[in-house]
């Protein structure tokens, strides 16, 4: 019988990583002063707690007007509103990364363009980007993810000789920094995610950090109904409801407290893992770039090599979930995402201009690479476990590589099966 808990035998860790999202008395006493104060909703937009959250937001960051919003997605689709982006514009996203960057660009109107990423980090591919500008071109939606930030230097470089506008999607980067500058405030927008398993987390919810004034009287209007949010009160948008409340934004302000210790030990943890990660046969680390100054992440990648591990991804992180560590294969590549529908939308887009949504044709090497056979997440639970959690994620890797054939043949029988 195999050792691997897999096939039955003794589990790595048998205590659970702690719980997500943390919380205690302070939640509660936020929550309830709310819920006393008979202002729940978003209106009047900012609400007290709303604007604390916003100003607090922009200091973590280390700049930028911030507006809360509903959520992390319209964050994206109001900047590129907000920068006068829409019908027919072309906007150029990464293929790694979750079906809200490119379906945020459809919602306002515009084209996604599906670009590669670079193997070494699994963010957008510069020299990808600048391939793909076009007359059309107006934006670009650099991803940050898995412990890595794209290189803002190269794409700050292309949008400026381009004209381009940069939205930095953020949402796995709360507290990162580059060169020092932190996420977000780096191009002309950044937009970050609240949702319930982010590690800055107001349940659902989103901010949108924007280097102007300007932008953000014009992205506050957006979000309130088109009511004017300038100094002069005269700037109507055609806007929607897509307010933050103060429920949420108490809750933020609460998360906010906690939020540089947990950082802190996240980024410590992460250090340690790659001290030992990288002795371990089949498993390769993503370039950590000295540029990136500070590291905060929602979950951490690395790569495995199927052929030393006997299996692709999806079969070493069952492995690695019965050993008792909590983990994900991540997303598809984007042109194969069952979440990514454009044809199903019946937004005009697609049937206007088709030859950007041919997926059957598209080929995206590095992102289909990573996404289908090398990526594996681990949740921010594991660094908030103290050295013990690291070790014990070690620990099943080696034990799992170590019975790679074991899960050869596995691989193969599936194989055999779907045949």
């Amino acid at each position: 019988m195999s050792e691997l808990a897999l096939f039955g035998g003794p589990r790595t860790r048998t205590e659970p990583y702690p719980a997500w999202p943390v919380w205690d008395g302070r939640d509660i006493d936020a929550v309830t002063a709310v819920i006393r104060s008979g202002r729940w909703g978003g209106y009047p937009y900012p609400g007290p707690y709303t604007a604390e959250f916003a100003r607090r937001f922009a200091e973590l960051q280390g700049g930028g007007y911030a507006v809360p919003m509903a959520n992390g997605t319209v964050t994206m689709e109001v900047a590129l509103r907000a920068a006068g982006i829409g019908w027919g514009d072309e906007v150029i996203v990464p293929a790694y990364t979750f079906q809200a960057t490119a379906a945020a660009v459809m919602a306002a109107g515009a084209i996604p363009v599906i670009v590669d990423i670079d193997p070494e980090t699994y963010c957008i591919d510069p020299r990808r980007v600048e391939a793909a500008i076009t007359p059309r071109t107006r934006a670009i939606i650099p991803v940050h993810l898995g412990a890595q930030m794209a290189d803002m230097d190269a794409i700050m470089d292309i949008a400026r000789r381009h004209s381009l506008v940069v939205v930095e999607d953020c949402a796995h980067a709360h507290g990162a920094r580059w060169r020092g500058q932190g996420a977000g405030t780096i191009g002309d927008f950044g937009s970050f995610s609240l949702q319930s398993s982010k590690i800055l987390t107001t349940g659902e919810g989103g901010v949108l950090l924007c280097r102007t004034a300007e932008m953000a009287a014009r992205a506050a209007s957006i979000i309130d109904c088109g009511r004017p949010h300038d100094d002069a009160g005269q700037l109507f948008t055609m806007g929607a409801n897509y307010r933050m409340t103060e429920l949420q934004a108490a809750l933020g302000v609460v998360g906010l407290e906690r939020f540089p210790e947990q950082a802190r030990q996240r980024e410590a943890m992460a250090d340690y893992l790659e001290e030992s990660l990288s002795e371990v046969p089949g498993v390769r680390l993503l370039r950590r770039d000295p540029r990136h100054t500070t590291r905060s992440f929602y979950r951490y990648i690395f790569a495995i090599d199927p052929d030393v591990f006997g299996a692709g991804h999806d079969l070493v992180c069952a492995a690695l979930e019965a050993e008792g560590i909590p983990c994900w294969v991540g997303y598809p590549p984007m042109h194969r995402y069952d979440l990514f529908q454009p044809h199903l939308s019946r937004l005009p887009v697609p049937s206007a201009f088709p030859e950007y949504f041919a997926f059957d044709r598209m080929h995206l090497p590095e992102a289909e690479r990573a996404c289908e056979r090398e990526a594996v997440w681990l949740d921010e639970s594991v660094f908030r476990a103290g050295r013990q959690g690291i070790d014990d994620v070690v620990a099943a890797l080696r034990k799992i590589q170590a019975h790679a054939d074991d899960l050869r043949r596995m691989e193969r029988m599936e194989e055999k099966r779907v045949r």
